[in-house]
């Protein structure tokens, strides 16, 4: 579905003879259908900006960026926008993601009216689906952000990711920003809509027992490079790079064999691991 290949990106310095920062460094991968890509490493090493990148949210240096038989490097500005329906992203932070001054009736169904076209109506009950397949109810369409709870406001976040329904999603630190009592909620929700949507994901953290547990394969970012890849139970079991054996080291319960993945039908991770 998603293929990557030498994707890099460049930011060069705002005065003249300033270094320039190579974010990412070419990176190559594929997605495939219905499956989970982790992608794991520490603050700054550019995992945020590869997954901007990938939507053209910030515009790539290098590197070819295919989605299926779509160039998304080659897309003009009109076809970039249709692309975007196909595959949508989950920011870190609920807050700042959701606008303060539209309650969620109108950031539901924005999207509802204005893309997809439906009217009124259909738009109205296509948000009450959509609020209850995340966890919410009727009454929470009324609501202005700062009136939910973190956990309340990443559901609509991700309500409003699945309302033009994606082929793909990129959860970039879903859970970062909630607080670890709802952590495992939310990743729960994903690995369900994920099951029955048929979605493939990038899954983005810094927590590396989260990303086990999300994720049919791993990739460890350092630098803007990865410098190991592969399924999970191959990263997780038999880490050669000494960066993923330190991150590994890093946490107090490492991730139990056989731990459930987003391919599993059901799977959803137990509520202790799952917390960071």
């Amino acid at each position: 579905m998603l293929s990557v290949t030498d994707l890099r990106k460049v930011y060069r310095a705002r005065v003249p003879g300033g270094p320039a920062v190579m974010a990412v460094d070419g990176v190559s991968f594929s997605v495939d259908v219905g499956q989970t890509l982790g992608l794991v490493g520490e603050s700054g090493c550019g995992k945020s900006t590869l997954s901007r990148c990938l939507m053209r949210l910030v515009e790539p240096s290098a590197g070819r960026v295919m989605f299926g038989d779509t160039d998304v490097r080659a897309l003009d500005a009109h076809a970039l926008r249709a692309f975007r329906r196909r595959m949508q992203i989950v920011h870190q932070d609920p807050y700042s993601s959701l606008d303060p001054l539209m309650r969620i009736d109108r950031t539901l169904g924005a999207p509802l009216r204005h893309v997809l076209g439906l009217d009124a109506r259909a738009a109205e009950a296509r948000m009450l689906e959509l609020l209850e397949e995340v966890g919410l109810d009727a009454r929470h369409r009324l609501a202005y952000p700062h009136e939910l709870s973190g956990g309340q406001r990443q559901r609509v976040a991700i309500a409003r990711a699945l309302s033009l329904n994606p082929e793909f999603i990129i959860a970039d630190e879903p859970t970062s920003a909630l607080d670890v009592s709802v952590q495992a909620q939310v990743l729960n929700l994903l690995l369900r809509l994920q099951r029955d949507h048929g979605l493939a994901m990038l899954f983005i953290s810094h927590d590396i027992t989260l990303v086990a547990h999300m994720s049919d394969r791993i990739a460890v970012m350092q630098s803007g490079r990865f410098v190991e890849a592969g399924p999970t139970d191959q990263v997780i079991e038999r880490a050669e790079n000494p960066y993923t054996r330190s991150l590994l080291a890093a946490r107090a319960h490492r991730v139990p064999s056989g731990a459930p993945t987003a391919q599993a039908a059901g799977a959803s991770p137990p509520p202790k691991e799952a917390q960071p």
